[in-house]
Formats: C-alpha cells, structure tokens, sequence
C-alpha cells in the first residue's frame, strides 16, 4: 500500500512539472512583507468605506500561496543584494554580494542560465537598472556599491531589455572609469530610449533596449528611481509601462522569455516609515502585475507568474494600540515623506523663520491636518516644538537608507501614521517572512513554506 501511494505521488509530481512553460514574470516587491500587502489591500478598503474589508491586489487572488524566510549567509537580516542573489541563484550570500558566494565564488543567475538556452531575457524595476535587486540578475561584485562596474556588467550581459530610472552613475567616478555607461551601452548593440513614447518607437527596430525615465526640463538624467506612485506627475515612466514595453519587445524576438520585475520603491518608502506611500507602491507594482496577468489570460498553458519579495522592511505593524485601524486617515496624505521633507526645506531657505501659520498651512495642504485630520492642542503643541527647533537650526534631521527627512517632514508623517494606528519597528529591514503567490502552469510548486533558496531553482523547474 505503501508503495502505491509512493508511485502515485511520484506520477502526480511528474504530471505537476509536465506543461511546457514558455513565459516567466519573477515579480519582486523590494521589502514587501505580507503586512506591506494586506497593509495596503486593508486601506484600499477603508477608501471604499469598508472598514473591515479587503479590496484584494491581483496577487492574492492567485490560486497558490506560500511563504519564505530571508536571512542571508552571513546576516539574520539580510540586505538587497545577498536577498536579491539568493532570489536570482538559490544561493545564500553575505550582505552586500551580488552574484558571487560566500567564498567569492561566480554564481549563474536563473536569467544567464535561461539565456544560454535561448530565452529573452526582461530585467525591470522602478528603482536603478543597476541597484541591488536587478543587479543580481546579471552582475558578479563583492560590493554591491561599485555602480560603474555593475553597469558595465549589464551592458556585457548579452540581455535583450533593460527598464527603469537609469544607472546610479553613468559618467563613473574614479579616472579609470572614463566611458560613459549610456555611450558604452549603444557600442555594444543597446538602444537607449528616454520615456515611454520614445522606448516604443525604439522598440521596433532596436536589437537591444535600455528604457529610462525621459530627461527633466534642464536636460538632466536621474538615475536612482522613478517618482513615488503618490508623487507622480502626467509624463513619468510607469512600471506598467515598462512591462507593456518589455512584453512584445520579447515577445516578438522569442519563442520564450523570463521577465523579472522588481516594485524597488516599496523598500524606500518602508526605509521612511511612510505607510501611505508604500501602499502605493504595492498597488503600483500590481498595476504592473495587471499587465502580465493580461498577457497570461492569452497563454495560459504556458505562462507563469511567480510573485514575492527579497525581505521585509520597517517592521510594518497594523496596530500599535487598541484593537482599532483607522487607515482611512492616512487618505488625506498628498504626498510622499521625501516630497513633503523637500517643502519644509525650500521654505527655510526663501523665509529664514517663517510663521507657524506657513508651516501649518503646508501640513494642511499635504496631510489635511486641521481641516480633515483633528489635531488636538497637544499634538499642535508638539508640532509647534519642531517648528520652534528648526527656526533656531536645531531640528534634527534623519537620515534613511536613501533620502535625509528634516524633523517637520518626518513629525507629520509620523503623526499620520499614529493616527491611523500603524506601527513601525525599524527603519532598516527585518527578518520577518515574506509572501509568495502564484499561478500558471506548476505554480503549484511554491506553495507552503519555503526558504529564500529554494525559489530560483523551483522556476527552473517549473520551466523544464
């Protein structure tokens, strides 16, 4: 009896890996735990006056669901870029490794490995094309900082399509770092569109292409993210975009392609304490989601998407009191922590001391403190307290993983989030699990739990 059941085990998971899987979509949500997902699926509702409900993301109504730990080779917490190499090879790596093993040895990336096979090969993000999480995909460094040799690695990749905000440092910073990585990238067959109007013109003729984010008014490149979903302005590059880009670019060059796509801008604003922004970004990342899961309805024998995250960041606690949420409250939030730190700043410099009355009419403005937000004469009166330090040059800014929030911009987020009873632990990443979801053929293979390593692998799998 006992061998029967084996055998039909054996036949079931034989059958489970049998469809020919032609199209991958690797989702990653850069810090997204599951709270960052239900966080953001709770306010959606709490919009719809829904308090108790749940407007699902696409993800979670995918018919499979597992979880995975995080921590690195070298860290209980891990950092993007052993995370993000450990999602890319199965392997584990100490903090701040791309590509390479604890000994400093090369790893082969799922991407490098399905190109071999003749795969076209999609890296996207909202971040960097060159920051931790794409990065893994295709560059071998001891230290993920070393920006100009990480770009040089992606335009010696051989990989059909780039997207994302641009390269961290284009023009290199050391004197034998010469070549600017934009011009070094066309030398070596890459077209390099600025917008989404341009990459789809581009996208016709191009062999290979690199989408960034279009120029600004004065001509500058930005490299280091696309805006913030909350922040954005008509004319920004969507991740949506990008991925309705990438999808016929591959699409239309091969008879497969593996895509991964990474939502890089949850992490920053979880690095912030910004729960409002980083909603945002997790319903933007499913916008993109909406895109491949449209193209999967067309093939659904053969495309699977796999969706997760590299690590939590902040400690995202729904509650931080009694057995309330009031994430209502965090709807009259504007715009981004980074934004609103960037208003304080620009007023201090055109008024030396400005009013009290400016200052609130900026919280007023931004977060609906006073007109839609109660503010009671004690939480005025601690505001006031900020205001009263940064007159006399002695607030105390903070300084995050990527942007410095003055004390005024910081206090009123802060305030917000209280209010809405959201808690946070850190400002830097945790060890908490983080969500898989899936669907599509064997998709069935990454429910239950999961260690970090075993994800890259079971995709291989998947597409044997």
């Amino acid at each position: 009896m006992k061998r029967i059941t084996f055998l039909l085990t054996l036949l079931v998971i034989a059958i489970a890996v049998s469809a020919e899987v032609k199209y991958v979509f690797y989702f990653i949500g850069d810090g997204m735990g599951s709270n960052q997902v239900l966080g953001a699926e709770m306010y959606q509702s709490a919009l719809m006056g829904q308090p108790l409900g749940r407007v699902q993301t696409l993800m979670t109504t995918f018919p499979y669901s597992g979880s995975a730990s995080s921590y690195s080779k070298s860290n209980g917490i891990t950092d993007s870029a052993a995370a993000g190499t450990c999602l890319a090879t199965g392997s584990k790596t100490t903090n701040g490794t791309l590509g390479l093993d604890g000994e400093g040895k090369e790893l082969t990336t799922i991407a490098e490995e399905l190109k071999q096979k003749g795969w076209g090969i999609g890296i996207m993000t909202t971040v960097a094309i060159d920051h931790a999480t794409p990065a893994a995909f295709y560059a071998h460094v001891p230290n993920r900082d070393e920006y100009y040799k990480v770009g040089m690695q992606l335009t010696e990749s051989s990989f059909d399509f780039f997207g994302g905000a641009g390269f961290h440092h284009p023009q290199g910073k050391n004197d034998d770092e010469p070549e600017n990585l934009y011009r070094l990238a066309e030398k070596k067959g890459y077209t390099v569109a600025h917008g989404y109007e341009e990459a789809i013109k581009s996208a016709q003729s191009a062999e290979r292409l690199i989408m960034v984010q279009a120029n600004d008014d004065q001509g500058a490149q930005h490299g280091s993210n696309l805006p913030y979903a909350i922040d954005r302005k008509e004319g920004d590059l969507t991740l949506a975009q990008i991925v309705s880009t990438a999808i016929p670019f591959l699409k239309d060059r091969y008879d497969r392609f593996f895509m991964m796509v990474e939502g890089g801008m949850i992490d920053y604003a979880c690095h912030g304490d910004d729960a409002a922004t980083a909603f945002g970004e997790v319903w933007d990342m499913d916008e993109a989601m909406q895109v491949a899961y449209k193209f999967y309805l067309e093939h659904p024998e053969e495309t699977l998407i796999v969706v997760t995250a590299d690590h939590e960041t902040g400690g995202l606690a729904l509650g931080n009191s009694d057995y309330t949420l009031h994430l209502d409250m965090i709807q009259h939030q504007q715009c981004s922590a980074w934004v609103l730190s960037d208003l304080f700043t620009q007023l201090f410099k055109e008024n030396k001391k400005p009013s009290w009355e400016q200052v609130k009419q900026i919280y007023r403005e931004q977060l609906g403190f006073w007109d839609t937000v109660e503010i009671s004469a004690k939480e005025e009166q601690k505001l006031k307290e900020y205001y009263k330090a940064a007159c006399n040059k002695k607030g105390k800014d903070t300084k995050t993983m990527y942007k410095t929030i003055n004390s005024l911009g910081e206090a009123g987020i802060a305030l917000l989030n209280e209010k809405a009873h959201i808690g946070w632990t850190t400002r830097a990443h945790s060890a908490h699990a983080v969500p898989i979801f899936s669907i599509g053929p064997n998709a069935e293979l990454f429910s239950g739990w999961h260690d970090n390593t075993e994800i890259a692998p079971t995709i291989l799998k998947a597409v044997q």
